[in-house]
């Protein structure tokens, strides 16, 4: 028996059933890379982030999140290289689907027991997502803006239900507006800690401020 259409599962009907020791025997996710590109690049690197956010209260299965994946990496690598951008994949297939598997052959009538027994087996995973939830950003290069946009208007046609991009105001993946965050930089306020940056506050030893003096 197939793969049922993802229509089947697309609305978030039932609660939340994670895998869990209750519910075992869940197949394999089908995404498993989330982080793409340059994805050890300091945050001073790339300062333009771009997202692709849900304008839906969904559900998105983990074979749409891989489609999306391959098709956005593809088309940045052919158009920006790719040492020129790090993407990464918002959303988490925790969701676990079932399905309560019906006999069609000729016969069937016997071995199978209707409504008897119907809660299903599982069958593959989703994830939840809503309303301005973010499915996918991509942090590049100022220069980079247009390819950026393209590719995540590509990686749209994997996913069901309607999606809008936004150019963040945001530095990179930090949470500082791009000002705020050359404006805290030159006072000496942040420490870059990977792709994000740690946020010095006024309060704390004296020592430290006396070294930022």
């Amino acid at each position: 028996m197939g793969r049922r259409p993802a229509r089947c599962y697309r609305y978030c009907k039932n609660k939340p059933y994670p895998k869990s020791r209750f519910c075992r025997g869940v197949p394999d996710s089908k995404i498993r890379i989330y982080d793409l590109g340059r994805k050890k690049a300091l945050v001073d690197e790339f300062p333009l982030c771009v997202h692709l956010v849900s304008d839906e209260y969904e559900q998105l299965s983990s074979e749409a999140l891989e489609a999306g994946r391959i098709c956005a990496n593809k088309y940045l690598v052919k158009h920006c290289g790719k040492d020129a951008f790090h993407m990464r994949i918002r959303l988490h297939p925790f969701h676990v689907l079932r399905i309560n598997k019906m006999l069609s052959c000729a016969g069937a009538d016997r071995l199978q027991t209707g409504m008897r027994g119907a809660f299903g087996k599982a069958c593959g995973t989703v994830a939840r997502v809503n309303i301005g939830q973010p499915i996918l950003s991509v942090r590049t290069k100022v220069a980079n803006e247009a390819s950026v946009v393209e590719a995540l208007r590509r990686a749209k046609f994997k996913f069901p239900g309607r999606q809008k991009i936004f150019i963040s105001k945001r530095w990179g993946f930090t949470k500082f507006d791009r000002p705020e965050y050359e404006r805290l930089k030159s006072e000496g306020r942040l420490i870059p800690d990977g792709v994000g940056v740690q946020y010095l506050r006024e309060h704390g030893p004296l020592k430290r401020w006396v070294d930022l003096q």
